[in-house]
């Protein structure tokens, strides 16, 4: 069953990854006494993530900031790739990326997909989320891979 608003996220370790190094990062830490808007992916260097979600997040990064709300992109990708990809998208600098390579945290909120007819494998579902001290205030959870409205940064944006 998939997390629902007023759950609190499970405690799981992310890679973080940043310019200059990946390390591991707790769930608890990344979330706990913060509000983050945490959107997730079904794969870096796809279309629709690349030329949209990401795309959209990084638009309105100014506007998240002036709202105490930091952004994190999730996806079930290595973090070399998503090291390759931040920086094809020149979002290091503001977004925290996160690579969830062995999807324990997709399997544990319940948002899997299953890619392998794309030759994909297992992956996250396309969503946004806004946590608010490890709970889920909102959760835009998008009906197909390739489509990217109620997960997108400007619909998030109207939920603050």
């Amino acid at each position: 069953m998939a997390i629902q608003v007023g759950d609190s996220l499970p405690q799981t370790t992310l890679k973080q990854v940043t310019p200059s190094e990946t390390k591991d990062i707790q769930t608890d830490s990344l979330f706990k006494g913060k509000t983050v808007a945490l959107f997730a992916i079904p794969g870096a260097f796809t279309p629709t993530c690349t030329n949209i979600h990401m795309p959209g997040f990084n638009k309105h990064m100014d506007t998240f900031k002036a709202k105490g709300v930091e952004v994190a992109c999730l996806a079930v990708n290595d973090p070399f790739v998503m090291d390759a990809w931040a920086k094809a998208t020149n979002s290091h600098s503001d977004i925290l990326i996160l690579a969830d390579w062995n999807a324990d945290f997709t399997k544990a909120v319940g948002l899997t997909l299953d890619g392998s007819g794309a030759g994909l494998g297992l992956r996250s579902l396309r969503y946004s989320m806004l946590v608010k001290d490890g709970v889920v205030a909102v959760l835009n959870i998008e009906p197909s891979a390739g489509a990217c409205d109620i997960s997108s940064a400007d619909t998030l944006l109207k939920s603050l």
